[in-house]
């Protein structure tokens, strides 16, 4: 059974994020007799997946490789096996549109896809806290990255007496980025928030208690997720999400509800943090050598302007956190893939020997005398 976009434009999929692009690339799976879904939760090797006859539990082990950057993660599409199958289970992936990455705590230096195929990715500040603008600008580095569009925004402004400083700075460290200042708790935002998410893709992210299990009930119209109190000494919250969750909006489009981040990691995320900090790299054009490290060079545009006061110190600081940072995982990485590289050469070289001395005659590696 194949499913046309044209021929059925109210089809359940479509609130989902179905359009003529997925429908073009399903083509091939659909001549297999497989059907589409799109992964709403995800546990262990089995996952939610919502089709056209409703949300089903499939089996993802035959879509479960050693690379964790290929393993299903919600927001991802799918290709399952018809109704009736069982066990039914996940076939083949669609190549992701977006995928947002960080760097996993793990000694093998990995990234972990944190979601798939959103459009926007909304980054919750709690403004009950003092405003980090460092974790700020990491976030934005992996949002900007993943290829979708980033939203800051900053939760229970209703804590606040007065935002209008805490948003000029947050708008200072998000170029290119719409900040919004949100009440979850008396509705103040939530409006412009949700016409601008509406009928996309969108996930949100942030440490816990930063409010975004209030701002997706606030944001779906229900109590869908669970919400507890932060902690009155530091504003910080429990992990009151506990799994990635895909929920539809009522205007259109769904949302993606996750855990709190403690550690957000950067995986590969040099263009993300050339948007992030676009202007120090456009001053860095002007410096007198093109491999500056703005540390002491003579010539200096980026020194110069923190020297006159239009660039923050801060501001280059956490650029030069950041960049070392990244250079640091991306060699990491570097060194785990030649050390695959040279373990897969051994055991073909092993291998290779081994075969080698059979041919000759030599069974004596067996403990057989000739």
């Amino acid at each position: 059974m194949s499913f046309s976009f044209r021929d059925a434009s109210s089809h359940t999929l479509v609130p989902y994020g179905w359009d003529d692009v997925w429908e073009a690339e399903f083509q091939p799976y659909a001549a297999r007799g497989l059907v589409p879904g799109r992964v709403v939760r995800v546990d262990r090797n089995m996952c939610d997946v919502v089709t056209a006859q409703g949300t089903v539990r499939a089996d993802t082990a035959l879509v479960m490789p050693p690379d964790p950057m290929q393993i299903v993660c919600t927001g991802d599409w799918g290709a399952l096996d018809p109704e009736g199958t069982d066990p039914r289970l996940v076939r083949e992936l669609l190549p992701r549109r977006t995928r947002i990455v960080r760097s996993t705590s793990s000694k093998r230096s990995e990234g972990q896809v944190l979601a798939a195929n959103v459009d926007h990715i909304v980054v919750c500040l709690s403004l009950a806290a003092e405003l980090d603008l460092g974790r700020l600008e990491r976030f934005l580095s992996l949002a900007w990255q993943s290829g979708a569009q980033p939203v800051v925004v900053l939760t229970k402004a209703d804590l606040v007496p007065d935002t209008s400083f805490l948003l000029a700075d947050a708008q200072a460290a998000a170029p290119g980025a719409e900040v919004l200042v949100v009440s979850a708790a008396e509705g103040e935002g939530v409006d412009v928030l949700a016409a601008l998410l509406g009928g996309s893709s969108a996930v949100l992210l942030g440490q816990s208690g930063a409010g975004k299990s209030t701002l997706a009930n606030a944001l779906l119209g229900a109590d869908v997720q669970q919400v507890r109190a932060t902690r009155d000494a530091d504003g910080k919250g429990r992990h009151t999400t506990t799994t990635r969750d895909l929920l539809p909006l009522p205007g259109g489009g769904v949302l993606i509800d996750t855990p709190g981040l403690r550690g957000v990691g950067l995986w590969d995320a040099e263009s993300g943090l050339t948007q992030v900090f676009a202007e120090i790299e456009e001053l860095a054009r002007d410096c007198r050598f093109h491999d500056c490290s703005h540390q002491s060079e003579p010539g200096c545009a980026v020194l110069a302007a923190i020297e006159d006061g239009s660039l923050p110190e801060r501001r280059l600081d956490s650029y030069r956190k950041l960049l070392r940072e990244n250079a640091w995982i991306a060699s990491r990485t570097d060194q785990r893939l030649r050390a695959e590289l040279r373990r897969e050469w051994k055991q073909r070289s092993a291998a290779g020997r081994e075969m080698y001395e059979r041919k000759r005659g030599g069974g004596h590696r067996h403990g057989r005398a000739y």
